[in-house]
């Protein structure tokens, strides 16, 4: 269909309604207006497409629908749906099918899951996909061969490909994580690292993007991976509304911790417990092993020696690794300055902050906060 752009149309691209111009589109891109469209060869602003198509015909094309494939393995964890639903929410947003959900499996057809119940599916090689989830197995065994060819053969006919969880395996099988970086679920961190030696395995994010290929920590952080491909298409403010329909966090930062210190402290005795919470409630105060000590009703020789007994760690070790977390929390979550965040969890100013940041985690303060800040696209 050819027509001539009218003025206000054009004009009301630039306060955020989705247009789609084009006489050379990319495929499977559908750009938000603050990307830009393509037209005559050019990546344009909202802005500069209304000049440059004023009063021109040029040929409109609908918007695009993009397929959204979940590949899912035999026996696959059942939370592996869950990151359809943000695709699915994004379209209520709109009003409109943006993203059209597909549940694939290698073969098509029926598919049981890890409690037996048998799910419906369509041949992965039948569907044209814009964006690849694949879904959690059972266990980090090898893909069947059948399922890395499907990945390898994708990954050149698809715009971007996210694994959920322990999927991050299946993308290593099919040298799909090499030269880049990932994260899965941090029980398996070390042994992606170990089997697939040519990716950086993160195991402190909660989401990893890195060009085409993401990959998301647990399963409930697939979500989180999805709001951020969402993000990527449609822009924050359509995302903060799908999210909030959802009732989830909008961004809960990709580089956020994937588990909480304090639960990795683990005491058997009332006593030592009683230590930690009063600890983890007065990070700004000194915290000598007689303060602690007093609260736990021992001696501090005796706290030493109970306390080490049941966490595996010193009181000292134990402090600085609550005092880190809830120091990192705030840099993720907050806009405090470094210095404030040094002296409110005990580290007293930001030097001593950055070499406890540097040992612990490799990065300074200010690196950790600005990595929560952007999505890597």
């Amino acid at each position: 269909m050819i027509f001539a752009a009218s003025q206000e149309r054009i004009r009301s691209a630039s306060k955020g309604v989705l247009l789609y111009f084009t006489l050379q589109p990319r495929p499977g891109y559908s750009p938000a207006p603050r990307q830009g469209c393509r037209v005559f060869g050019h990546s344009l602003s909202a802005k500069s497409l209304a000049r440059k198509i004023k009063g021109q015909r040029i040929q409109r094309r609908e918007p695009a629908i993009l397929n959204v494939g979940l590949l899912l393995p035999p026996r696959f964890c059942n939370l592996s749906f869950a990151p359809l639903a943000v695709f699915e929410t994004a379209n209520l947003i709109l009003g409109e099918t943006f993203y059209e959900p597909h549940v694939l499996s290698v073969s098509g057809g029926l598919l049981s899951n890890s409690f037996g119940m048998a799910t419906q599916t369509e041949r992965a090689d039948d569907v044209p996909l814009d964006t690849l989830l694949i879904g959690a197995p059972p266990d980090v065994r090898e893909p069947s061969a059948d399922t890395v060819e499907l990945l390898q053969r994708s990954f050149a006919r698809t715009r971007r490909i996210a694994s959920i969880c322990v999927g991050a395996f299946t993308l290593g099988h099919a040298g799909l994580l090499d030269g880049r970086r990932s994260t899965t679920h941090w029980f398996y961190g070390k042994e992606l690292q170990s089997r697939f030696p040519r990716t950086r395995v993160e195991i402190d994010r909660i989401f990893v993007g890195d060009g085409p290929i993401w990959t998301s920590a647990g399963m409930t952080a697939g979500i989180d991976l999805a709001l951020a491909l969402v993000e990527h298409d449609l822009g924050p403010e359509k995302t903060r509304r799908a999210a909030k329909a959802m009732v989830v966090h909008h961004r809960r930062a990709g580089g956020q911790s994937q588990h909480s210190s304090f639960l990795e402290i683990d005491s058997k005795s009332d006593r030592i417990q009683d230590a930690l919470h009063y600890a983890r409630g007065n990070l700004s105060k000194p915290l000598s092993v007689e303060q602690l000590a007093e609260v736990a009703c021992l001696s501090p020789r005796q706290f030493s020696r109970v306390f080490r007994l049941e966490t595996g760690m010193t009181p000292a070790k134990a402090i600085e690794t609550l005092r880190l977390e809830a120091a990192r929390l705030m840099l993720e979550q907050g806009r405090l300055p470094v210095e404030t965040v040094a002296r409110v969890n005990g580290f007293g100013d930001r030097e001593r902050l950055r070499r406890s940041f540097l040992r612990t985690y490799g990065q300074t303060p200010q690196s950790i906060r600005n990595a929560s800040r952007s999505l890597s696209f």
